[in-house]
């Protein structure tokens, strides 16, 4: 179903979103909430997103001045607001996600980054503190919007990247991404099927790979089933075919001193810890994301 349909699709009072130019702020995000009623868990919250993000305001705007006209940003926060919800994630409505205090670009070919991919950086900045200003060597499989290189580079200012994705359409917005953030200088994005063609040692590797069950995925939420790139999400029958390929060439490029970062799914860390040390890595452990899941599997590579 295109977003035209989903549109039409919402009830009536959904689709007509009582707004115009000269209502205020204030009233805006009571009828905006109306609109999202149902169909997002918290209305309110979206509703200031949804007006902040069509009319370019600082959350403080909405309070220093709620009385405030819309002006022509009405029209914007009214379309907005039904395709918020129809289903379509904020960020990919607007375009652009924050990670890391970064803002990136979104385009279809590539993930919206998730805080909890977070948790890779900030594991990488524990093990890596001692060498912060080293010249280190990092690739990032699967670089999708380039959220991921981009934080490791902006924290690791001698660093030097390479960013790995199977889209080319991905690898073109990652590119994009690190050309606006200044980074591109210190990044190469290839198209590639994760490590064919690299060669040397790596001291960093990240990846955050496709790990839902392929027959999971019809039930996953709205937002992540129907917006992001399907080649993204889906990890074969068990959800860790990505891990069985990349786990060799891990022990292949990783630097005799250096350490990889993988994320995971929920529960998936066990098998994906006996994937990497069949391979041959060692000092396996795992990191928790902020609700407390084990997000991450790092480890090295065997002396």
């Amino acid at each position: 179903m295109r977003l035209g349909q989903e549109v039409q699709a919402l009830p009536r009072a959904a689709r007509l979103t009582p707004i115009g130019p000269s209502t205020s702020r204030a009233a805006a995000l009571a009828a905006l909430a109306k609109v999202l009623a149902g169909a997002v868990d918290a209305p309110a919250r979206e509703a200031a997103l949804i007006l902040r993000a069509a009319a370019g305001l600082q959350p403080t705007d909405l309070i220093v001045e709620p009385d405030a006209p819309l002006g022509a940003a009405a029209a914007e926060a009214g379309r907005y607001a039904a395709r918020r919800a129809a289903g379509e994630p904020l960020s990919r409505i607007v375009g652009r996600r924050e990670f890391w205090g970064l803002s990136f670009a979104l385009s279809p070919e590539a993930l919206d980054p998730r805080p909890e991919t977070e948790t890779i950086v900030e594991a990488a900045l524990a093990a890596f503190a001692a060498r912060r200003g080293e010249a280190l060597r990092v690739v990032d499989f699967g670089v999708g919007s380039g959220a991921l290189i981009a934080a490791l580079l902006s924290e690791f200012p001698a660093a030097r990247g390479v960013g790995v994705d199977l889209s080319p359409g991905a690898a073109a917005q990652a590119r994009a991404n690190l050309d606006s953030l200044g980074l591109a200088a210190r990044a190469e994005i290839r198209v590639g099927d994760w490590g064919e063609g690299l060669d040397g040692a790596f001291d960093l590797i990240v990846a955050n790979p496709p790990y839902i069950a392929s027959g999971a995925i019809a039930g996953l939420a709205r937002e992540v089933r129907e917006h992001d790139p399907r080649l993204a999400l889906d990890g074969g029958p068990d959800g860790l075919d990505a891990y069985r390929a990349l786990a060799p060439e891990i022990a292949r490029l990783l630097a005799p001193d250096g350490r990889f970062f993988l994320e995971v799914g929920a529960g998936q860390a066990a098998a994906v810890t006996a994937i990497a040390g069949a391979a041959g890595l060692v000092d396996l452990a795992t990191h928790r994301d902020l609700a407390g899941i084990e997000r991450v599997v790092s480890g090295t590579r065997a002396p």
